[in-house]
This record gives C-alpha cells, structure tokens and sequence, in this order.
C-alpha cells in the first residue's frame, strides 16, 4: 500500500472571486460586531465590522487614486500596527498586487527584493528600514484614505495572482511566493481541520500584525467567519498575554512554540478560564511542550504544519487530535503523499511530504523564477522539502528537513543567505550555519566561522546587524580551523553542531 492520503475534493472556488470581498463579507451582515481589538495591559483598541470594512475599502479607493492601476505591485515595508492589514486587502479590494515582508529586513536586503520585484509603489512606514524608490505612500497617507468612498471590489478568475510573499529559497536567494485570490477560499479547510473556530470565538494571537502567520490565522480567517480577532498591542509584554487572555475572555489562543515555552517559564499562574484551547505553528511543537500546556492549563495545543507556498494542510484539532508524536491527519479537502526515490513511497517508510498540485490553496509559482518552480514538483506533487511517513490511520510524522533549510522563530532560513552576508566580513574566511539544539526543542542559528584569529562576538553580531534581519542573524559564532568538508570538498553543514556542543560557553 502506498504512501497517499486522499481526503476527498473541496469545493471549487466561486467566480468572480476577490480575496478581501471573501474575508469582509460578513461586514455588511454584522456591521456592529467587534471584528478587532488591539490590547493592551491599560486599553483596547477597538474596530467594528462596518469601520474594518470602510477603512480597507476607503484605502483600496485612495490607492487608485495615487495612479496604482490593477495588477500594479506594491512592496509594503510597514510596521506592528493595524495598517497593515488595512493596507494589505486596501490593496486586494482595488485589484493590486501587495507584497507584504518583515520590517526587520534591512536596507540592504530591501534593495535587492526592489531590485527583483521592479514595484510600481512602496507602502511605507518611515521608521521602517527600506531602499529608496520613487514612489512611496507613507502611514500619513494611508491612514488618511480610510475616509474616502468605499471602492468597488475588483472581482475576477480566482487563479489570477493576488500577492506574494518571501521565503528563503533553497539556493539561498529569497524567493518570492505567487498566490491566486482562490488561496483565501482553501483556508476554509483549517477551520474544522485545525482552527475549530465559530463566529462566537476571541481568537488572540500573538504574533505581529506584519507577519504572515498572523495576517492568516490571527485575522484574516476570523474575519472570514464573522469571529473577533484580539491582537495585543506592539509594546506588549509576553508574560502579560494570560492576564490579556483573561481580561478579554480569549477562546482560542495562536501562537509559535517559543511564546508558549516562555508563558510556562514565568511565575504567575496559568488561569485562563476561556479558553477552549491553543493552536501552534511555524515550527514543530515538541510532544513535552504541549503536555506541559495541558497540565498548566487544562488545554489542549493543536499543531499545524504548512508553509509559505501552501499555508498549512496536515493539522491536529479537537475532533482529530493527534497521536502523541505525530503532525496530524491531512485536513478535509487535502490530498497527501509521502514521495520517495520512485513516486509514493510505501505505507509507514520514510519520504518527502508532498501535496498534490491540484490543491486550491498551492502557490501559482515563485515569481521570475520557473526553473526553480519546476524542481519543487515531482509530477503531480509539490514537494515541501520536509520528511515525513504516513501511518495506516492518516496520522503523519514528521522527520525534519531533507535539505539544509533552518528554522527560526518560525521563519524558514537558508544557511546559503545567512553564509553570503557573513563571508563579507573582512576577517573571515570561510563560514558555515546550522541550526543548534540550546536546550530541548529550542534552536538558534550558530555561524562557524574559519579566519586568523577569533573574533569578538559583539563586533559580529554589530556585521550581521547591518546586513541580516533580526531573525535571520545567528546567535552563535564559533571560531574553528577547518570546516568540515564532505567526501567530493564541500561544506558539511549537518557535521557543524557537534562543535557547537564541543565549544566553550563564551563563544555563544
């Protein structure tokens, strides 16, 4: 028996079709319900149906009128606040392209995504790094066009490209992710197979407003629904999240596996009388983590496994929870395979995790980039890059990564990006990166590094700081004579952690 796990079709996606009209389209049915409040220890921040929509239709209006024209690509370098999701399905509603990316990125790595993706504008906000360009529409501006008439939706094929987001390639160039409006109508499938969420329900998440997986989880799918979003606000503190859970009655809390790590790690007593239970993303949820939620809590975590090119679609959830070790069941709507050298691999064998190219919520490619799209198919799977093996029930475990892609705070880094933004230092002469375990289920990135002599951490991490977003900086830096190399001369990253274990504490 092979390696497939077929849930069934899922409904096609209607025609004519817009993202943001699909997330909004409870507003006009609920146009006084809280859609968002932005918390905070001392006040909240509040946005009713009616206003959300007015705002991201009001900007979509103001975005035309600055000269945009539909299909135009429009970089955003915006910050934790709430103009950015306005902004982002502004820019929908009016039938543009955004882009959305990280504000940590630095001035450097923005030049070269300008470079690559030529935007006929840029949504910035001052105090976010980012290359100059000659058209650039600040918050100012952007907070201002929320008053203006409402635009119409741009309605059309569900295929046709609706924005795109980065992720480190696997050549270490970051690659830009192409999505179809019809990726918002596949997330439906979470719902059930992930979320559990209903209209009633006080999702808080908390992540930044400006990272993917809160635009997905933490808003956009609420808004879908007709549910309230909670978001706390930039300044907030982690250890201050349960008090913000128990003032606005969160049901369902969202977030990376490091922030539940952290609320575990503090004094003040986990009470959370709401709360119906946790979703977790961005990287694996170890199996003493989520045990330790539940005993603290009397909750139960939900893991989901995704990424940049198709969400998530192998989850757990109160229906199906997982088995103790494993990812998952493939959700309703989804088709699954485990590839090996040959095509399927048989039941309960090692392979890559692949989903079928026929999955409404797969990317439509990587921009400017079709060799590189071409190679992550074998036939008619995707292929994620990740190992996995399908037991006889549909649960699915996860072995790690088949390449050398590292994890960071949720984020996938290639080890390529982060070795050519280092190797410009003056006084190094080879470098190599890998992930390292700190302490169970925590890793960090590590550099090691070959050069005359050894270098002080500080002036390091002074270098990356220049020419690497926060998370994509190592944490580490050891200093070695040789690299490990492999048989045919090349860098052996996977022989890299041992010597990180092997180093001294004031290397780290």
């Amino acid at each position: 028996m092979l390696s497939i796990f077929d849930q069934g079709p899922f409904k096609p996606c209607p025609a004519p079709f817009n993202l943001a009209a699909h997330v909004l389209r409870h507003a006009p049915l609920i146009p006084d319900k809280l859609a968002l409040s932005i918390v905070s220890k001392t006040t909240a921040e509040t946005w009713t149906y009616h206003a959300l929509e007015a705002a991201v239709r009001g900007t979509g209006t103001g975005l035309l009128q600055s000269g945009l024209k539909p299909g135009d690509i429009v970089l955003m370098r915006l910050g934790n606040t709430v103009e950015f999701p306005i902004a982002y399905l502004g820019a929908i509603a009016a039938g543009l392209i955004p882009v959305p990316t990280s504000s940590q990125l630095t001035t450097e790595e923005t030049a070269k995504i300008i470079a690559d993706l030529s935007p006929s504008a840029i949504l910035l906000d001052p105090m976010v790094a980012c290359a100059p360009h000659p058209n650039q529409i600040t918050t100012d501006s952007l907070i201002a066009m929320r008053d203006l008439p409402q635009c119409e939706y741009n309605l059309g094929d569900p295929d046709r490209l609706a924005y795109a987001v980065y992720t480190s390639g696997t050549s270490g160039i970051p690659r830009t992710v192409a999505h179809a409006h019809r990726a918002i109508w596949a997330r439906q499938m979470m719902v059930k197979g992930w979320y559990d969420l209903h209209t009633d329900d006080r999702l808080l998440h908390a992540g930044a407003f400006n990272w993917t997986y809160t635009l997905g989880t933490g808003l956009m799918d609420p808004w879908t629904i007709g549910a309230t979003a909670l978001i706390p606000s930039p300044d907030t503190d982690l250890n201050d999240l349960p008090e913000l859970m128990r003032a606005h009655r969160a049901s369902i809390f969202a977030a990376a596996p490091g922030v539940y790590r952290k609320l575990l790690h503090q004094d003040k007593p986990l009470d959370l009388p709401n709360l119906s239970h946790g979703l977790s993303a961005g990287e694996k949820l170890s199996s003493d983590l989520r045990h330790a939620w539940s005993k603290a809590t009397g909750t139960d975590v939900f893991e989901a496994y995704g990424m940049s090119e198709c969400s998530t679609f192998i989850s757990s959830s109160p229906s199906h929870p997982a088995n103790d070790e494993t990812l998952g069941h493939p959700q309703v709507g989804r088709r699954i395979a485990i590839i090996g050298a040959d095509g399927p691999a048989p039941l309960g064998e090692a392979g890559i995790i692949a989903i079928h190219r026929s999955d409404p919520g797969l990317m439509l490619g990587y921009l400017n980039a079709p060799d590189e799209t071409a190679a992550k198919y074998q036939g008619e799977w995707f292929l994620t890059g990740d190992l996995g093996k399908l037991a006889s029930d549909g649960q699915i475990t996860y072995l790690g990564r088949n390449d050398d892609m590292m994890n960071a705070g949720g984020f996938r880094v290639s080890p390529l990006e982060v070795e050519a933004a280092m190797s410009k230092h003056p006084c190094i002469t080879q470098i190599g990166a890998a992930p390292v375990e700190v302490k169970p289920g925590t890793f960090i990135i590590a550099a090691f590094y070959t050069g005359p002599e050894k270098l002080n951490t500080k002036d390091l991490q002074a270098f990356a700081n220049t020419h690497l977003a926060r998370y994509k900086q190592p944490r580490a830096y050891i200093h070695l004579n040789a690299l490990p190399l492999g048989p045919n001369g090349k860098l052996s990253r996977r022989a890299l952690p041992p010597y990180f274990k092997a180093s001294s504490p004031h290397d780290h």
